[in-house]
């Protein structure tokens, strides 16, 4: 007989959909002659009811998204509800009657939002561009990944990859100057000042895989 493994109102990641969200229902699937239910299904407002094993609970995931990045989860996709729209007037959009909501913090709040307007146009390339910022410190520890064994073991990078991780070490290059910018005229003017300098000689990524010239022979 099945027993239930979360309770009402537990934050669980929801696998299938890939975002975080609060249990509303604990729906028993009960037999007749049966004294126990033989299934437990989770209501978690997204429009269907969820099995157990589609369901991770926050510790787990967490554990599993900081093993990446290294730095923790931070940032989590939540499920706001609709406030220009019910979910019958907009039973075309993915998960009708909500929206995605980044969280940037260990809070459920803060964060990217989208205006509703925005959101009713094209829900289903929002909805693929929420997973897309939620995922984004996990892709920048990968790239940043990359760049540094690229560094550290250049000689096992084809030209084409060293190329990739020479792109990918401006970007994060670009970022960086950015966070250390305290207001956009400042990031205006270190992007400005950089463009003469990148023109004539190389950054120090490029430089770190260029190959080490060879020494003058001797006479």
């Amino acid at each position: 007989m099945a027993k239930a493994k979360y309770h009402k109102s537990q934050r669980v990641f929801v696998k299938p959909v890939g975002t975080w969200a609060h249990i509303e229902q604990i729906v028993p699937k009960w037999v007749r002659g049966c004294e126990e239910p033989i299934k437990v299904m989770y209501d978690c407002g997204m429009g269907r009811e969820f099995a157990q094993e589609e369901l991770e609970e926050e510790t787990t995931a967490l554990q599993q998204t900081t093993a990446v990045n290294g730095m923790g989860t931070e940032w989590h996709l939540l499920r706001g509800q609709n406030r220009w729209k019910s979910a019958e007037q907009c039973g075309h959009h993915p998960y009708p009657g909500t929206h995605p909501v980044i969280a940037t913090t260990e809070r459920d709040w803060g964060g990217w939002r989208v205006p509703g307007a925005e959101y009713d146009l094209d829900p289903h390339r929002i909805e693929q561009q929420a997973q897309l910022l939620v995922r984004a410190p996990v892709l920048f520890a990968l790239l940043s990944k990359f760049v540094e064994q690229a560094k550290t073991d250049p000689e096992n990078f084809s030209s084409a990859l060293l190329d990739l991780a020479q792109l990918s070490g401006r970007v994060i290059e670009q970022i960086d100057q950015t966070a250390r910018s305290e207001t956009p005229e400042e990031a205006e003017a270190v992007q400005s000042a950089d463009e003469p300098r990148q023109a004539s000689q190389p950054s120090q990524v490029q430089a770190a895989f260029q190959a080490p010239e060879p020494a003058p022979a001797r006479a």
